[in-house]
């Protein structure tokens, strides 16, 4: 853009461009203040993982219920009621089992045992992994996932299932007083090796920081660019 474009108004462009820059800072500062905010919840996941463990929460309602939180539960599992979600992990592509753990309390927990892979679906190619009697389970507390995974969404009626969602899989299982969140099971081995346990993955994606010096540096940009054109158009009025 020439500087004759601003001759009639340069203090009206340079208040556009201060403008501008400031909403890019403000953009920059945001960034910074959300990376203080995910460094606050990474810490205190941190705390809640490698906790002693507790005893997993009987509602949702309070502080106990946050997710990562190390918990245990007792009961017994209804291997009748397992459900397979889809799951690609370090140990390849193939399933979570999921499966309600009944306490003595007529509650029920979805508990993720872990991993098996597509040929190892089938409950008889693992039997031995089918505990049977009272059962101990200690892992991290995680909240539902409704709905299903990115462009695949759960299909209870045809018993596909993409995502661990709580509701829908306790209404499809026929699973009564389940409680609001399953547990991921930590790496305690099952007989037979399967399913196989502690694969949670912990990830917080932290590029606050690019984001941030990237707006700051188009403020600077910004700035840089109207400073120059002002002084431009102010050489050719004085030529004029």
């Amino acid at each position: 853009m020439s500087a004759a474009r601003f001759r009639s108004g340069p203090w009206l462009f340079g208040l556009l461009a201060g403008l501008l820059a400031a909403g890019l800072v403000a953009l920059g500062v945001w960034q910074l203040q959300r990376r203080a905010w995910k460094h606050d919840l990474v810490a205190r996941v941190e705390a809640r993982i490698h906790a002693a463990p507790v005893p997993a929460p009987t509602d949702c309602a309070n502080a106990d219920c946050d997710p990562y939180r190390h918990v245990f539960a007792d009961g017994v599992f209804r291997h009748d009621r397992e459900t397979l979600v889809q799951a690609v992990t370090e140990a390849g592509a193939g399933f979570w089992v999921l499966t309600p753990l009944e306490g003595g309390d007529s509650r029920a927990i979805l508990i993720n045992r872990g991993f098996v892979p597509t040929d190892r679906r089938d409950p008889a190619t693992r039997s031995a992994g089918q505990l049977t009697g009272p059962v101990h389970v200690a892992g991290l507390l995680r909240l539902s996932e409704p709905g299903g995974a990115f462009l695949r969404s759960n299909d209870p009626p045809a018993n596909r299932w993409f995502s661990r969602d709580v509701t829908a899989i306790a209404a499809a299982r026929g699973v009564t007083a389940a409680a609001p969140y399953f547990i991921d099971a930590d790496a305690t081995p099952n007989p037979g090796g399967l399913p196989l346990g502690g694969l949670t993955v912990v990830a917080f994606p932290d590029n606050h920081l690019v984001y941030a010096l990237t707006w700051f540096a188009l403020a600077a940009m910004v700035l840089g660019a109207a400073a120059y054109a002002l002084r431009d158009a102010a050489r050719t009025r004085r030529r004029a």
